[in-house]
């Protein structure tokens, strides 16, 4: 019985990941890209498990993580129109094992992830004019 609840939980937790995923997709204009980039580079600070080792004008990268159960950022910044799409992505050490299966620390993991993915867009809204 417990294996079918950890079972259920885990298709449960994949659909809501890739639903943060999408969440983490935002879009912005020419007046307020440079603004809204930067925060995500702070916001990137504020959660990845590991320190930045890239920021430039299309890519934040964090460092991979050496434990299992920690989690790591990026983000790109591709143009669209007068202005971009900044998309966040997370992924975390031990999350998964073999075949894309459960890992050891996948409930930490989903956990860190999904509040990470399914806030970025309201710290953007709530830190930059015009989002």
């Amino acid at each position: 019985e417990k294996q079918a609840e950890q079972a259920q939980s885990f298709v449960h937790n994949e659909a809501g990941l890739a639903a943060a995923q999408r969440n983490a997709a935002v879009d912005c204009d020419a007046s307020n890209c440079d603004a809204a980039w930067a925060l995500t580079k702070r916001y990137i600070e504020q959660h990845s498990d590991t320190p930045v080792t890239r920021a430039d004008a299309v890519a934040i990268d964090t460092d991979v993580p050496s434990g299992s159960g920690k989690a790591s950022f990026s983000a790109t910044r591709a143009a669209k129109g007068s202005g971009a799409t900044l998309t966040l992505f997370a992924q975390c050490r031990g999350m998964y094992g073999p075949d894309s299966a459960r890992g050891s620390n996948y409930d930490k993991c989903a956990e860190k992830i999904l509040k990470a993915q399914n806030g970025y867009a309201a710290y953007l809204r709530a830190h930059a004019s015009g989002q």
